[in-house]
């Protein structure tokens, strides 16, 4: 009479497995974290567009710069201030104040994002 044969994977089947999924795993997880970060810089781009914009539009509009972006929303220029993608914030923007010498007052000439760090090109997000 002879014993039933047990049926399933051996120790070094189970370590050939995982030892694969976790080298699928390494070439994965940096592309990934690239598309995040390339995802938020773009995000940022489109926020600064869109506030330089209503900025331009209400200095052209009413002759002066607005004093905050909360006065943009009030009026309608912005549905509310965008939130920055890499602090995760709305009240982190840096506003620029108009050069000196300009015709037009107000506070808000321009704006930047107050995430500290550099972009995947190298220049500084205050920079851009």
């Amino acid at each position: 009479m002879t014993s039933p044969r047990r049926r399933g994977f051996t120790l070094i089947e189970l370590i050939v497995v995982l030892a694969i999924i976790a080298l699928l795993a390494s070439i994965v997880t940096p592309r990934y974290f690239r598309s995040v970060d390339n995802a938020r810089e773009a995000a940022l781009k489109t926020s600064l567009n869109v506030m330089r914009d209503a900025i331009d539009k209400y200095a052209a509009d009413r002759g002066v710069y607005p004093e905050s972006l909360d006065e943009m929303v009030q009026r309608g220029y912005l549905r509310q201030v965008p939130e920055d993608p890499l602090t995760g914030r709305r009240d982190s923007w840096q506003m620029l104040a108009p050069r000196p010498g300009s015709v037009m007052t107000g506070r808000v000439a321009d704006v930047r994002s107050g995430a500290s760090g550099r972009g995947q090109d190298g220049q500084p997000y205050s920079s851009w």
